[in-house]
């Protein structure tokens, strides 16, 4: 399927301030606010439904033999005319 990107942001940032983004994305979802992206004059609002499919995937990518990068990576997905199926899977996040 192809994708195409319809919002990106990209900056280095504190662990406080991208706890503070986080955060407020986490009181969205729960009082059943959409969220809003803002970056550089580009804006998009997103309406997640009830539920949504939730993805986390912790990676190392770099070249062979060379340094290696790890990233994090949190991701909501959902299709654009309705509410995915709910299914249970075992996350914790410490």
């Amino acid at each position: 399927m192809p994708e195409e990107v319809i919002f990106e942001s990209e900056s280095d940032r504190s662990r406080e301030e991208i706890a503070a983004y986080l955060r407020t994305v986490a009181d969205n979802l729960e009082s059943g606010e959409g969220i809003t992206l803002k970056s550089d004059g580009d804006s998009l609002s997103l309406d997640p439904p009830t539920h949504s499919t939730f993805e986390v995937k912790a990676e190392r990518e770099g070249p062979e033999g060379g340094p290696k990068e790890l990233s994090v990576e949190f991701e909501l997905e959902w299709p654009e005319d309705g509410e995915t199926e709910s299914e249970s899977g075992e996350l914790e996040i410490e």
